[in-house]
């Protein structure tokens, strides 16, 4: 297994279709469970030891950073400031000098999904990367299992085993994107830095054949608005007593550490 040292959470969107709920508040700071979406990353993060993590920030940016130093103070976070949000592509690509060129997660801060028995999709997907193949490696999740998102999907497999994106509004694909990766910094060779969608570099990659997949086999939920939020509520609230429980077991490391 390819042992991954980084992470990246993407923060920087308004979230404007979350309506009233941004208006005070970064997207990634809405509670689901009654905890922040973001907090959910950092975590999945921090259970497969990763310690270092970027941040792209932009609108309401101050609030994320001080949530995340104040929750997580064993973290060593570094945030990529945008004066304008710069889509996925272009806040990943605006990063890059602040990472260490080797391969990292890259994790959507409205993407949710509770590990299952014997899978912690992080870790699957390690397991999964081949640095001699891959420049990036996607997490699949079929729609039946995905709550909060449209139908359509966005890949499908080739005859050769390959993802296929769709490509136009009929197509209809079993799997969709789960806002959650693998991302070897040479991905970006051929861009020009500015504002972009990942989806260019997909393509660009799916067809060298370089675009690699991990098929998840637990729920996922996108939340993209108010009515996906309740349905995120639904799962998560179920999961709150463990999720007080890992932080109250954070909180008790933290004070060792500081007794020290």
């Amino acid at each position: 297994m390819t042992q991954i040292k980084q992470g990246f959470i993407l923060a920087a969107g308004r979230g404007k279709r979350m309506q009233h709920l941004t208006d005070d508040k970064p997207k990634p700071l809405v509670e689901v469970g009654g905890k922040c979406l973001i907090d959910y990353n950092v975590e999945h993060l921090i259970n497969v030891g990763i310690n270092d993590c970027v941040v792209n920030l932009c609108y309401k940016g101050e609030m994320i950073e001080e949530h995340l130093r104040k929750t997580y103070p064993q973290m060593n976070f570094v945030f990529s400031n945008e004066e304008e949000a710069l889509e996925t592509g272009g806040g990943i690509q605006n990063a890059l000098p602040l990472m260490e060129n080797e391969p990292f997660f890259v994790i959507n801060s409205d993407a949710l999904w509770a590990d299952i028995k014997n899978e912690h999709l992080l870790k699957e997907m390690a397991k999964a990367w081949d640095d001699e193949k891959h420049d990036v490696l996607l997490m699949m999740q079929p729609l039946e299992t995905a709550f909060g998102c449209g139908d359509n999907g966005d890949y499908s497999l080739d005859e050769n085993g390959l993802l296929e994106r769709r490509r136009d509004a009929q197509t209809k694909a079993p799997y969709l994107y789960g806002g959650v990766m693998i991302c070897h910094p040479r991905a970006f060779e051929c861009e020009e830095n500015g504002r972009y969608s990942m989806v260019r570099v997909f393509d660009r990659l799916e067809i060298k054949e370089r675009l690699g997949f991990y098929i998840h086999k637990g729920e996922w939920y996108h939340v993209g608005d108010p009515k996906a939020k309740e349905i995120a509520e639904k799962k998560f609230n179920k999961n709150k007593a463990k999720d007080e429980s890992f932080l109250n077991k954070l909180k008790y490391l933290n004070n060792l550490k500081h007794t020290k």
